[in-house]
């Protein structure tokens, strides 16, 4: 794991983020998600409501509820209780979502971006295509969504589930920006030697990320509180989306600037072993 490396490409990360045109990046994701998301709840997020509020009924959820809330101070929320659930049961797939438009919409724009400011000699070799893209993080939203599954019986062993859940994020996060990331310069044989030789870095950086991209959660759960309220909820919610769309720019960034910082490397590397084997073949072919 090569920490210098991880920190170098997230302070050149925090400096692209500020420039005026990833910025505006963030305002396409955000139209789309808002249109999917918007449409969604207007259409099925009562069915939502009332399914949970219909499971707490017949399993007397509210008197259990009200035992943990009471035992935390929290006895004022019990009025919230079944739009904050419906509002978390939706948060992994607005998550998922947010992921993927970043990873299939905005990830070939930002690598273009960076570069051609920040590696303007680094060779464009193709590796991946839109529709490659597009199957690979399907299939890695797949993979998660049953290791989410399969370990979910350890949500009875909290200290456990703890530690699977961040993993779990990071591990997807990783998948799908870095291949991404090197989709336009690196060759396939390029992009799985770096990922073999690079995969706790960029592991961590998915981790960081994964932890980060709990902040919003806060707003939106916060918007289950004003899920009555027709014009508070949806600000807060279009907030919420918005800023998950801004730590996954950000993530995708960091990823972009490691991922071709370690392409150019590993390029130089095979071009001085090139040298030095055609230089020790001269040699040899003089002395014979």
């Amino acid at each position: 794991m090569n920490l210098s490396a991880v920190m170098r490409s997230w302070a050149r990360a925090l400096a692209t983020q500020f420039r005026f045109k990833i910025i505006l990046l963030s305002v396409i994701p955000l139209i789309i998600s808002l249109l999917l998301w918007g449409a969604l709840m207007a259409w099925r997020m009562q069915a939502v409501i009332d399914f949970v509020q219909s499971y707490f009924a017949v399993h007397e959820g509210y008197s259990s509820a009200a035992q943990v809330l009471s035992s935390l101070g929290l006895l004022a929320l019990k009025t919230v209780v079944v739009p904050l659930l419906a509002m978390w049961l939706l948060l992994p797939l607005v998550v998922i979502s947010s992921l993927l438009f970043i990873g299939v919409l905005i990830m070939p724009i930002i690598a273009k971006h960076v570069g051609a400011r920040d590696f303007p000699l680094l060779e464009k070799r193709y590796g991946a295509s839109f529709l490659h893209s597009l199957g690979f993080s399907f299939g890695s939203i797949f993979l998660f969504v049953f290791g989410c599954v399969v370990t979910l019986p350890l949500i009875f062993i909290p200290p456990i589930y703890v530690f699977v859940q961040p993993l779990l994020w990071g591990w997807l996060t990783y998948r799908v920006m870095s291949y991404d990331a090197l989709a336009l310069f690196a060759d396939s044989d390029e992009r799985k030697q770096l990922v073999e030789k690079h995969r706790g870095s960029l592991l961590l950086i998915g981790l960081i990320a994964g932890a980060f991209s709990s902040l919003p959660s806060l707003l939106w759960v916060g918007s289950a509180i004003s899920v009555a309220n027709l014009f508070l909820f949806p600000i807060i919610v279009s907030a919420a989306i918005w800023v998950y769309l801004l730590i996954f720019i950000f993530t995708g960034l960091w990823y972009q600037h490691f991922c071709l910082r370690a392409l150019q490397e590993l390029r130089q590397e095979k071009m001085s072993e090139n040298v030095q084997t055609d230089v020790s073949s001269r040699q040899h072919t003089l002395e014979m």
